[in-house]
């Protein structure tokens, strides 16, 4: 029994006393069903872990590694589904941690400059994936397009086990290394003058980076990983004052995309990854315009303030 199960088999019956508040008609399933709560719990780890470290990639502008390492995943699920493996993301764990790992020796040694290493991997390893299904003859089955776009409910035990596991990993190195990433991020030469060793740091930033990502696999899937990882954080950018503040608000954002999408999704019978990925960027558009009008109303006011006075 991994840590995945042991937090189900804890937080069930709360989940089952909640179903009784949860409105819609197929919705409150997920606290009553173990199929759905298992699915609901790892969307829910996954939110709070990316939405954390969302915030982190943006300051190291680092917004399309998290895209281009989901594209690269899939060549490792490709792999595992032709192999049968049980859980096919244990291959795109592989995947994605390796190319994170040469990726950023590409970057941090000036072989290729910019984004041009991610596009290569991402397009790469992506049509391998694609090549590889068509040419052992399993082609693109409903199997595979859970991986593609996204699908809770075949959420098993042990997939729950690796993202509980890898999550909670990630959360904690996160959490305790979040000054040093901060500082590395934004003076990297004043940090490698005061000893820190800014190029290990971020090679293993990129590998939680690589980690993080395969478990938003089952959730969003590997072509809509940026809207859970990135939009959050982004939307929690434009409401907050202070980087702790932007943590903060970056998993509440994440939060509410999961449950409003898989809410949506129950009662509209539509794909769960793609329902997050759409309410995720509706919130980002409702906040953004609520940003700007506001902006606007005060800058008129002060302009016919200072009008008055003159």
């Amino acid at each position: 029994m991994g840590i995945g199960v042991m937090l189900l088999e804890l937080l069930s019956p709360i989940m089952q006393e909640m179903s009784y508040l949860m409105p819609g008609e197929v919705f409150p399933e997920f606290f009553r069903l173990e199929m759905f709560q298992r699915s609901l719990l790892a969307a829910v780890i996954v939110s709070i872990v990316a939405g954390y470290l969302g915030s982190f990639l943006l300051v190291r502008n680092l917004a399309l590694i998290g895209d281009g390492l989901a594209h690269v995943s899939f060549g490792g699920v490709a792999i595992g589904i032709v192999l049968g493996a049980t859980s096919p993301l244990q291959y795109a764990l592989v995947a994605s941690v390796t190319s994170s790992i040469m990726i950023y020796e590409l970057q941090s040694r000036n072989i290729l400059a910019g984004d041009a290493s991610i596009a290569i991997f991402l397009t790469g390893m992506l049509a391998f994936g694609l090549v590889y299904l068509r040419y052992s003859g399993v082609g693109i089955t409903v199997e595979v397009e859970s991986y593609l776009w996204g699908d809770l409910l075949l959420t098993s035990s042990s997939d729950l086990d690796m993202i509980a596991f890898f999550c909670i990993l990630s959360y904690i190195f996160l959490i305790i290394m979040q000054p040093i990433l901060l500082a590395t991020a934004v003076d990297p030469l004043s940090s490698h003058v005061q000893g820190i060793p800014v190029r290990q740091i971020g090679l293993l930033f990129s590998v939680i980076t690589a980690i993080v990502v395969v478990t938003m696999v089952q959730v969003v899937g590997t072509l809509l990983v940026t809207a859970l990882l990135v939009t959050p954080a982004a939307t929690a950018q434009l409401i907050s004052r202070s980087f702790r503040s932007c943590l903060f608000w970056s998993q509440v954002f994440g939060l509410a995309s999961v449950f409003l999408g898989l809410y949506f999704s129950a009662e509209l019978d539509t794909g769960s990854g793609a329902m997050i990925a759409l309410v995720a960027a509706i919130l980002f558009a409702i906040v953004g315009a609520t940003v700007a009008l506001k902006s606007t109303i005060s800058s008129l006011s002060r302009e016919s303030k200072q009008a008055g006075d003159t």
